[in-house]
Order: structure tokens, then C-alpha cells, then sequence
């Protein structure tokens, strides 16, 4: 990015016609939150689709990058047809499949592209424009707008189900003695399945996959279909945010107050500061009606949970200073400098050795070793 910067490639600007005037194709990236029914509210794309009905004078390609529901592309060109010809412009369908933590890599590195349009002046132009990012051969998709526009929820509402289907298979290993990390290995193996979003943990959390479940959702009940996959992959979810509060519950004999704990990882995932419906939010204000005492850590999203708990938790200045007296420790999201910790200073530093792990980042063989209680996801009990 600082390269490109530096080089002049991009420019930033908030001279909305300035960079309309200097652009052949203008990229709509603009936030989809979900109103309070679950749709994506489209008021800040169509707000700027008027803008641009103002300024627009010579024919330009209009990309819709946002997540957005079947049938916006039209939307779009229904305000943009207000005051414009339809030689002037053309709106495609272009969701983007980024991964936070490595948006730019997968940006610059695409497994795949897909582009609704039913222009062929729009696709030759998409075209020319990702041609550069695709020689190792990667594919460039093709399809109407309403096709396009599906495939971006379809993609991360089965994504998410996969990750609600691993958590209901670790909670049925739990109950017959399987070990879910074996488990995972040997259904991962076959290629009709695959490797990826095979880890269980304690639900899927961020800015996509709640969202565009629950907006695929919506569409389905505004297509009166019942879509009873996705209404389980919604339970199953918000049950599993619950599940190491039962653990540490059932364990404690539902005596928490006073008890204080140490939480490593706030981020619904490593390598982002993002909260959007984590895990870790669920768990701490449990912990707090509980009566119990939580110190947190988190490389990136301290400052964001902060702005939710004030000064009703703790936070550390570094993974090990929360965990000084403290009854147990809790993991919530696997960082990196989680998984290979200095675990004599833990032994030191903790109360009683007791580790919940939401995440199974250490391997049972360690942490028996070791002599602590652990309670994973999907594999047995280690008792000290």
C-alpha cells in the first residue's frame, strides 16, 4: 500500500466529482448493515448512486463491491436512470471474497472473480481490469447480476454452516469420547469436503458471516421460502457463544462471584481488531452478571471492547500480567502468541492451574503434562 502511495497509483480524495471526472470505472464499497428485521439497509449505496446521477456526464462502468441483496444492481440503475441516460453508464455486480487479517493479498491474489453484468461494453471493461491479477490462471466468472449478487451470501451463509456443523460434531464427540481434532483430520482428507472451515471453536462471529446469514435469510422469508438450514445455522451459533460459559459454570458449580479470570483474545479472529458480534463479548458480560472479576488481552481490539465495558473489566498490557492471582484462564481467539506461550510463567502466575480453551490451541498431551485442568472444544477433559 505505502508503494502504491508513494508511486502515485492511488490517490485519495473527498472530491467525490473530481474522481468521478478521472474514472472509467467507480467502485461503490459502502457499509450493508443489517436493519432490524435483517436486511441490508441499501441507504448510503443508493444515497451515492443519486451523487453520481449529478455528476456523471460520459459513460462509466458503476461496480457494486458491496455485500448487497439479489436485486440491487437494478436498484442502482433505477436512481441513476433518474437523471441519465442508459448509454451512460452500466451497473455490475462484483462481491468481493476478502479474508480480514490478508485483504490485500487475496485482493491481489484472487482464487476467483465473479461479475454480473449483462453489458458486454461493462464485461469487456471488468475484464481488461482483472486480467492482470489472474496469469497464475485463477478463474474469472461471468454470470447476470442477480446470479452474482446470490453468490456472495450463498458463499459465507455455507461457509458459516460448515463452521455450525463442526460445532455440533464437537459437542457430540464430548458426549462419546471422540476426539473432534481426529475427527476433523479424517473427514478433511476427502476432497469432496476439503480441508478449510473445519474448526470448531465457540461460533463464528465479524462482519460477514452474521450479517449475511441472517440478510440471506431475510430474502428467503421476502421469497416466502423457508429456509430451514439457515434458521439452524442461526441457533446453532448463538447456542455455541454459550458453550465455555456452561464449561466454566458447571465446573465453578455456578459459584462465579468473585472468581477472576483471565481472557487471552477479544478479535472475532486473529490478525484484526474487529468485535462485530465476537465470541468474546458473549463471554465477558455472562462472566459479569455472574458476579465474577475479568482481566482481558487482545494484540488488536483492546481499545474497541474498551469502548462496550469502560472500566467494568480489567486489561492487561500483556498476555501474562491478567493472569497473576487469577482462577483460570480463558481462550477466546487463537493469536498467534497464544499457541506457544511460556507455560512455566502460567503455572507460575495462575491461581490454580485451569485453562478453558475455546479454540483448542494446546494439545491435550501438553497440557497433561503440565497438570492443568483443561476443558477444549470436542475433546476430553484433562483433569490435574
Amino acid at each position: 500500500m505505502q508503494r502504491n502511495i508513494k508511486e502515485k497509483r492511488i490517490v485519495f480524495s473527498t472530491d467525490l466529482k473530481t474522481a468521478v471526472k478521472k474514472s472509467d470505472i467507480i467502485f461503490l464499497a459502502l457499509p450493508t448493515p443489517p436493519g432490524e428485521n435483517g436486511s441490508a439497509d441499501l441507504k448510503y449505496i443508493l444515497q451515492v448512486a443519486a451523487d453520481l446521477s449529478a455528476i456523471i456526464t460520459e459513460y462509466k462502468v458503476i461496480v457494486n463491491k458491496s455485500t448487497v441483496p439479489v436485486g440491487t444492481a437494478e436498484k442502482v440503475a433505477e436512481v441513476l436512470s433518474k437523471k441519465l441516460s442508459n448509454d451512460l453508464f452500466d451497473v455490475v455486480s462484483n462481491p468481493e471474497f476478502l479474508r480480514e487479517g490478508i485483504a490485500v493479498d487475496d485482493f491481489l491474489k484472487p482464487d476467483r472473480v465473479v461479475i454480473g453484468t449483462s453489458s458486454d461494453r461493462a464485461r469487456d471493461a471488468m475484464n481488461e481490469l482483472y486480467q492482470p491479477f489472474l496469469r497464475q490462471g485463477n478463474p474469472i466468472y461471468f454470470m447476470d447480476e442477480r446470479s452474482s449478487e446470490m453468490t456472495k451470501y450463498v458463499a459465507n451463509s455455507y461457509l458459516a454452516m460448515r463452521i455450525s456443523y463442526m460445532n455440533e460434531v464437537a459437542n457430540l464427540c464430548e458426549l462419546t469420547g471422540a476426539n473432534v481434532d481426529l475427527v476433523r483430520i479424517g473427514i478433511g482428507s476427502d476432497s469432496r469436503i476439503g480441508k478449510r472451515f473445519l474448526f470448531p471453536g465457540i461460533g463464528y462471529g465479524g462482519s460477514c458471516f452474521p450479517k449475511d446469514v441472517l440478510a440471506l435469510h431475510h430474502t428467503s422469508k421476502q421469497s416466502k421460502y423457508d429456509f430451514k438450514l439457515l434458521d439452524t445455522v442461526m441457533k446453532v451459533n448463538k447456542n455455541q457463544k454459550t458453550i465455555l460459559f456452561k464449561k466454566i459454570k458447571k465446573y465453578y458449580k455456578n459459584q462465579l462471584k468473585g472468581k477472576k479470570f483471565a481472557m487471552w483474545g477479544l478479535a472475532f479472529k486473529p490478525e484484526t481488531d474487529d468485535i462485530r458480534d465476537a465470541p468474546a463479548l458473549d463471554l465477558i458480560q455472562e462472566l459479569l452478571d455472574a458476579g465474577a472479576k475479568v482481566t482481558v488481552f487482545d494484540p488488536e481490539a483492546m481499545q474497541n471492547v474498551k469502548s462496550i465495558f469502560g472500566d467494568k473489566i480489567n486489561y492487561a498490557k500483556d498476555q501474562y500480567f491478567g493472569l497473576k492471582d487469577a482462577d483460570a484462564l480463558l481462550i477466546v481467539t487463537e493469536w498467534s502468541e497464544f499457541r506457544n506461550p511460556d507455560f512455566e510463567r502460567m503455572v507460575k502466575d495462575l491461581k490454580n492451574k485451569v485453562v478453558f480453551d475455546g479454540r483448542n490451541v494446546y494439545s491435550l498431551e501438553k497440557m497433561e503434562e503440565l497438570g492443568f485442568y483443561y476443558n477444549s472444544i470436542g475433546r476430553k477433559i484433562i483433569a490435574n
